[in-house]
């Protein structure tokens, strides 16, 4: 398995990254120097983490210190939810590069088909109407001016993206969305991959059972447990490693260094045809369902609304 994807762009996107999401002031700059000297080139990014100031210190030590240069990294980061008016997309671009004290990012996305108002908190009295075509085209022009060198959407649904890519004259290079055993994405990942779109995951390893749940998780599903043991690898670099194989580019997200190690490494060994195929019995579940969105006065009334009905 190949350590980088090709995007339509014809730029290579590293298959595994580090997702920042929920990583902890103090804790996230740790968490990126020590990824980047045991191998990862990817790091995932975003407003909404509340973190790319302390991300843009570790990277400027990381220059500084001659461990990589800025081009031997791949950094993504996302358009905020009140960024989303055509007006607002290169500003939006421009705090994101100035918090993380780059000149340009190799990929930038829409974080979500959600807009709220311009500095508010993005609550369901807050949400707007969205433009996708609007924002999309302002998206288009950043791409031009090379400060995004490559553009694309996350949490988008077949209809979001049959609908952009109907009207896209920049095609989306990138959709990156929840998929792991658990939440596997089938007719997305067909039609991305039908259309040169790459399909990027987060929470690769799904979502930690949260005390008195009754939904089922990553690392304690049966099958991946059984496939586990029998590769002699842990449940999370076979959930991870099934990933890389369904083709997709995958965003572990740790600040533990044991585990960012361990979750680098799934690329000298690989699961056999047989065992692949056990995955397919695997019940679905979606596990970031967003339920934060639904409002019974707001845009959204209930979680299948935002996701069109494909959860």
């Amino acid at each position: 398995m190949a350590e980088s994807f090709v995007l339509n762009t014809g730029a290579r996107i590293p298959s595994v990254g580090l997702g920042t999401s929920q990583a902890e002031p103090g804790v996230v700059g740790k968490a990126i120097y020590a990824a980047v000297k045991v191998g990862y080139r990817h790091i995932d990014c975003a407003p909404a983490y509340h973190n790319e100031k302390e991300i843009g210190m570790a990277l400027k030590k990381l220059f500084e210190d001659g461990v990589v240069k800025r081009e031997d990294l791949f950094i993504t980061s996302k358009l905020w939810s009140g960024n989303q008016a055509p007006e607002d997309v290169l500003e939006g671009l421009e705090t994101t590069l100035e918090d993380l004290q780059l000149d340009y990012l190799d990929l930038f996305l829409i974080h979500a088909p959600l807009r709220s108002k311009k500095g508010a908190t993005p609550t369901p009295e807050n949400f707007l109407p969205i433009d996708i075509p609007a924002t999309w085209g302002a998206m288009e022009k950043l791409y031009n001016s090379g400060k995004a060198r490559a553009i694309g959407v996350s949490n988008f649904s077949c209809k979001k993206m049959e609908d952009l890519l109907a009207i896209a004259r920049v095609p989306p290079a990138v959709n990156q969305v929840e998929s792991h055993p658990i939440w596997q994405q089938i007719k997305l990942r067909e039609l991305c991959q039908s259309k040169g779109v790459h399909l990027s995951a987060y929470s690769p390893l799904g979502k930690a059972r949260s005390p008195g749940s009754e939904r089922p998780t990553v690392l304690s599903n049966p099958i991946v447990i059984s496939v586990a043991e029998k590769l002699q690898r842990t449940p999370a670099q076979v959930a991870l490693r099934w990933g890389l194989q369904m083709g997709q580019s995958i965003i572990p997200k740790s600040t533990n260094e044991a585990r960012i190690k361990e979750n680098l490494n799934i690329f000298d060994w690989s699961i056999p045809e047989d065992l692949m195929a056990k995955f397919s019995e695997i019940q679905q579940v979606k596990m970031l369902r967003a339920e934060f969105v639904v409002h019974p006065q707001g845009i959204f009334k209930t979680v299948e609304d935002f996701w069109d009905g494909e959860i």
